[in-house]
């Protein structure tokens, strides 16, 4: 094996490994982040609109950082397993995945390239504001109530984060998503810094009539980039 990846998920979780990932030669570890799918724990909510809300109170303890945690974690096990992958280990993330995904990216410098889709946690005033479905929604009612937990969020914002990547990144945004806001998303692929490519889609969280040709070409540009990990 000659490269290894973490491959994150979305709050739809996972039920089991998806192999059929566009990349030869790899070792894929697929993690459950905490509180989900076989990750699940009470008294976590597997509900992505209370999922989102764990101990945000607490900028120390809120879930989301515990997620990222959930990454570098998976990163230490394949070193451990697989220590001659040592600089060739990558992420790929969307959604949930995606936002966790750039705060593992720019805090972890084992990871050596990221792809990251639909990303969430951009632009965290915009997520509060915008029109939302799932667990930005949730987040909204909460917010709406406890203004407090907007201090909580400003150390969690995806945008903020990818300004610190310094990884080869690939970002797939959308141009229309009801669930992750797409000011949000492009919030983040602008803040990269470094070496990044930036693939467009035409919605997100939503099925559409070339949602099938483009995620085909969006799949050979993945293999294409975690080909040279």
């Amino acid at each position: 094996m000659k490269r290894g990846l973490v491959i994150g998920h979305g709050y739809g979780g996972r039920d089991a490994p998806d192999l059929d990932f566009p990349v030869e030669d790899a070792v894929l570890l697929f993690p459950c982040l905490r509180g989900l799918s076989r990750s699940a724990k009470p008294p976590i909510s597997t509900d992505p609109n209370w999922h989102v809300l764990h101990d945000i109170d607490d900028r120390h303890a809120y879930i989301i950082g515990g997620c990222v945690d959930d990454v570098w974690v998976s990163v230490t096990v394949l070193l451990q397993l697989y220590p001659w992958l040592d600089g060739h280990i990558g992420y790929s993330g969307i959604s949930l995945g995606g936002g966790v995904g750039s705060f593992a990216l720019a805090f972890d410098p084992r990871l050596a390239r990221g792809q990251i889709e639909v990303p969430t946690f951009g632009a965290q005033p915009l997520r509060l504001s915008l029109p939302s479905i799932g667990s930005a929604q949730g987040l909204q009612v909460y917010a709406a109530d406890h203004p407090n937990v907007a201090d909580t969020l400003s150390y969690f914002d995806a945008a903020s984060a990818a300004r610190h990547i310094a990884q080869p990144t690939l970002c797939a945004v959308a141009l229309f998503d009801p669930a992750v806001a797409p000011p949000c998303q492009f919030a983040i692929a602008n803040s990269l810094q470094n070496d990044h490519e930036i693939f467009i889609l035409k919605a997100g969280h939503f099925d559409y009539p070339e949602a099938q040709e483009e995620h085909g070409r969006l799949r050979d540009t993945i293999g294409r980039f975690f080909g040279d990990l």
